[in-house]
């Protein structure tokens, strides 16, 4: 069972850009669908973006789309989120979370599809 730690997140402003980081461990990560999800206070889990086990597609919601992009190093075994034109409403904890079992080009925008998650970091942004 692979283990995901989150890094990257912390406070900015409006318009700023910021990456983060998820890195895995004990498991094969290639053999993995991955994706980022985010709460913001008050509110459920949402999806972000995903990406296949191959890095070769992603998809984002319609939120973030143009301006968070996911991708994934499969040499190093970790996933990142390159967050651009940030707003107070992406303001959340950002999760990554690991989907076992899927298919080599499928991607997933549910979250009960996920096996394993990360603890999360928090992203305030401010106006």
């Amino acid at each position: 069972q692979v283990q995901l730690v989150e890094s990257g997140g912390g406070s900015v402003q409006a318009g700023e850009s910021l990456r983060l980081s998820c890195v895995a461990s004990g498991g094969a990560f290639r053999d993995y669908a991955m994706g980022w999800f985010r709460q913001a206070p008050g509110k459920e889990r949402d999806f972000v973006a995903a990406i296949n086990r191959y890095g070769y597609g992603g998809d984002a919601a319609e939120s973030v789309k143009g301006r968070f992009t996911v991708s994934r190093d499969n040499i190093k075994n970790t996933l990142y989120l390159q967050m651009n034109s940030l707003k107070p409403d992406d303001t959340a904890v950002y999760f990554c979370a690991a989907k076992s079992g899927a298919a080599y080009f499928a991607t997933s925008r549910q979250s009960y599809e996920y096996d394993t998650w990360g603890q999360g970091t928090q992203v305030p942004v401010s106006s």
